[in-house]
């Protein structure tokens, strides 16, 4: 059981060293012509200044944070592994960007040969940042946990092993944010000015945004969720052990049902063994993405959930070895040593459940995608009204797996811990970790998307054979599918440890209370009028804040279209595709940047600041408050990924030859579902799950200053 910790520890070393194999497997391969080397060092260029500018912004927030955390709850070292949560965080998202910018024009190039060399060098590149943010997580996590609780054994070790979450989400946050703003502002400017207005192909080397466009995807789609599934796997892990903590420390047999310190210490090391057995079913599970013959995107579709499916195979089987190993045999616990186990690959299955509702509502091998792009042919009020519903629907779905997964692990917890809401709730925290158990494997399938899309507008804007642009279509449409996978992981995570980090918030303010010889117990009973408020005021958060998110995009698309216009207006021969006219692609970038950044800091802010002001106020409102967040929250977040990964396919759907193909009216209407789709999907729903975590975690971090 000591070795636990450490077996972690080696097994992120193991993912850190696979992520230093991919990127000199993608490093290796040729990047193509000399135009093509061009384009992708411009976009290098783009991608480098804006992260570059976006840490600085962030440095100074989180400098005032790792200030701020010690001085209000007391604990001097908090700040340590705040700090140390923010800046690996931070190098996730930077060696994940670092190496998309690499692999997209070598896919590109690796596309001249067919699909399958294409697919290999596309995964790899994602497998980077994958096994980059799984490792350096779990690095980050396991050192912390050793450091502070084993070495040191320092005073309120499990306050500053929790710190490292608000580390994490602090970047996530902004990064997600500020990167989702980037992406769709050039996204919305380059399709609206480039395809319906000036009716050239997307990512034409005549339009001023194409540029801007495709550093936005290594901005947004990269290093933006690189630090959410970053911040997502440490929440996951980090809930269970705070759980655990803080209700043995408070020390009241009702609540652990008299559980021994031998079952505390199994449960504290519990998330971090699956931890380690789904690291190493995941870099095994990652060699199983080989890349074989076949253009369809169902074969592609195939070859690359290959590699999700083994990982999750062998995690189940991990999973079941490490609970009779730690629960079975000498009588640990309630006997029932599997219910742990069940709880996890219940979370594990309900993650991939949602994941395939998430395909279903946005692949066009099925009903919803097709109906969207049959609507297009009454125009885009049709189109948008029926990605609405379809967004609408998927969300009955999730919520109803959500809610069965929850049950499964209730159940288990109780099973092997004994009937306590303690062990349920256990239980559902250790889900989420089972959820995010192959993050290094999912992470890879998921950010092979945008440098597929990169691929693909690097092949137009070097005038390739148009066969090129035909692979990477297919790759880039099962891209929007894998993405829209991964959220539905991240945001299922979500759920399960923001719940898992509220009733840790719960114990820790009855601890706080009970140091200063008071007794203190949060109520969520919505008959009081000050939870009944803060219930409301949770719930309408999620919407302001996406609110504000959507409206940043619209501000800065604005700025992108006009300068767009701007220059087919100014630039004679521009519009016209005239040998030796090029348009002002710096322009553009420096646009999406300024805006970006300053858009980002009000939906940040807000995600800190109202907690910690409702909490300072009344702390039964914002128990209230985090309850209502955390359900209309996580309901918007299935909506706005489904919806818009719905309407983006629907789009490629058409452009693929149906309902008159490319350039006819219903093209012209899902251009404009997909436009309203882009912040959907890529800024305000994807940061959504960071919202109802970050604003948990920052409830649970200042938990002893509010009683």
């Amino acid at each position: 059981m000591d070795s636990v910790p450490y077996l972690a520890l080696a097994s992120a070393l193991a993912g850190l060293g696979l992520a230093a194999f991919y990127f000199r497997a993608v490093q290796a391969a040729p990047p193509g012509t000399g135009r093509m080397v061009m384009i992708m060092t411009e976009i290098q260029k783009g991608s480098r200044a804006f992260l570059n500018q976006q840490y600085r912004w962030v440095a100074g927030f989180v400098v005032v944070m790792a200030v701020l955390i010690p001085v209000v709850t007391g604990v001097a070292l908090s700040f340590v592994s705040y700090l140390m949560g923010a800046v690996l965080s931070a190098g996730a998202g930077y060696a994940g960007m670092t190496v998309a910018t690499m692999a997209n024009a070598r896919t590109t190039n690796a596309a001249r040969g067919g699909s399958a060399p294409a697919l290999r060098v596309a995964f790899r590149g994602g497998a980077v940042m994958g096994f980059a943010v799984a490792g350096l997580a779990l690095l980050g996590l396991s050192f912390t946990y050793l450091l502070f609780v084993e070495w040191l054994e320092a005073d309120d070790a499990f306050e500053i092993f929790t710190a490292f979450g608000l580390g994490a989400s602090s970047i996530a946050l902004f990064s997600r944010v500020g990167g989702g703003i980037y992406t769709k502002a050039a996204d919305v400017g380059a399709d609206l000015v480039g395809k319906v207005e000036a009716g050239i192909p997307e990512d034409d080397p005549r339009n001023p945004a194409t540029i801007a466009d495709n550093v936005g995807d290594n901005v947004g789609d990269v290093a933006g969720m690189g630090a959410d599934l970053f911040e997502s796997y440490s929440g996951s892990i980090i809930a269970p052990v705070a759980l655990t903590a803080f209700t043995f420390a408070l020390g009241a047999n009702e609540i652990t049902g008299g559980l021994s310190e031998v079952v505390q210490n199994r449960l504290l090391v519990f998330p971090l063994a699956v931890a380690f057995v789904g690291m190493i079913a995941a870099i095994i599970g990652s060699f199983a993405v080989r890349g074989s013959a076949g253009t369809d995107v169902k074969s592609l579709s195939r070859q690359l959930h290959m590699g999700t499916n083994v990982a999750m195979g062998l995690t189940v089987v991990g999973t079941l070895v490490v609970g009779g190993l730690l629960f079975g045999g000498d009588g640990v616990g309630g006997g029932n040593w599997y219910g742990l186990p069940v709880s996890v690959i219940g979370g594990l299955l309900a993650g991939w459940a949602i994941g395939k509702v998430a395909e279903i509502w946005t692949s066009d091998h099925y009903r919803p995608v097709r109906k969207i792009a049959a609507q297009s042919e009454t125009g885009p009020a049709t189109t948008v009204l029926s990605g609405l519903s379809a967004g609408m629907v998927s969300v009955a779905a999730s919520v109803v797996l959500i809610g069965a997964g929850v049950l499964v692990a209730y159940w288990g917890g109780q099973q092997t811990l004994g009937g306590t809401a303690f062990a349920g709730v256990y239980g559902i925290a250790v889900a989420a970790v089972g959820m995010l158990a192959t993050t290094g494997v999912v992470v890879s399938v998921d950010a092979y998307g945008p440098i597929a899309d990169n691929a693909g507008g690097i092949a137009e804007m070097s005038e390739l054979d148009p066969s090129v642009r035909e692979v990477t279509d297919a790759l880039d449409s099962l891209g929007n599918t894998t993405a829209a996978i991964a959220k539905g992981f991240a945001v299922g995570s979500a759920a399960l440890t923001a719940l898992a980090l509220f009733k840790s918030f719960e114990v820790a303010l009855a601890r706080a209370a009970a140091e200063g010889g008071e007794v203190f117990e949060l109520s969520l009973d919505i008959g009081r009028v000050d939870v009944f408020i803060g219930l409301f005021l949770g719930a309408m958060l999620p919407f302001l804040f996406a609110a504000l998110t959507i409206d940043a995009v619209g501000r800065a698309a604005n700025k992108m279209i006009e300068e767009v216009r701007r220059q087919f207006r100014d630039i004679p021969g521009l519009r016209e595709g005239k040998e030796g006219v090029s348009p002002d692609s710096a322009r553009c970038v420096a646009i999406s940047t300024k805006a970006s950044l300053r858009e980002m800091m009000l939906p940040g802010a807000l995600a800190v600041v109202v907690p910690l002001v409702i909490g300072f106020v009344d702390v039964d409102s914002l128990g209230g408050f985090l309850a209502g967040a955390l359900v209309t929250g996580f309901s918007l977040a299935i909506f706005m990924a489904n919806a818009g990964g719905a309407w983006d396919n629907a789009k490629k759907y058409i452009e693929a030859g149906h309902h008159g193909g490319k350039g006819s009216d219903p093209h012209k209407a899902a251009v404009v579902g997909d436009t309203v789709g882009d912040p959907f999907k890529d800024t305000s729903g994807p940061a959504m799950n960071i919202l109802i975590k970050v604003m948990t975690i920052v409830s649970l971090v200042f938990a002893s200053a509010f009683v």
